[in-house]
């Protein structure tokens, strides 16, 4: 019963703050287009051009963590949670910093 309402209590908790986020955000928009100021401000303009790549290569990255995470626990005695943690956050993080050259390279 314990483990129903901590799940029901999580996500009605993710579920209010981005509503919150959501409402907020219309909420000054509504009141910049009813000044007549330019709402292009919430614009971000050092989006990702290639999204599809910047996940591509972050889930690469993670299995590839997890994969010599395994390896690292079964061969080389290491402890489970140690091993599989930081392989996914160091191949993860590397993906995401080769992702960043790689579109500054196609961008330039």
């Amino acid at each position: 019963m314990n483990g129903v309402v901590i799940s029901l209590g999580a996500f009605a908790g993710i579920f209010g703050i981005i509503y919150v986020f959501l409402m907020t955000r219309h909420r000054e928009r509504i009141a910049l287009i009813e000044k007549g100021a330019d709402a292009s401000i919430f614009t971000d303009k050092n989006f990702s051009t290639y999204p599809t790549l910047k996940f591509g290569m972050l889930f690469v990255g993670i299995g590839s963590g997890i994969l010599l995470g395994d390896t690292l626990e079964k061969y080389y005695d290491f402890n489970k949670g140690t091993a599989y943690l930081s392989m996914v956050f160091l191949l993860g993080g590397i993906s995401l910093i080769l992702n960043f050259l790689i579109e500054r390279k196609m961008i330039n």
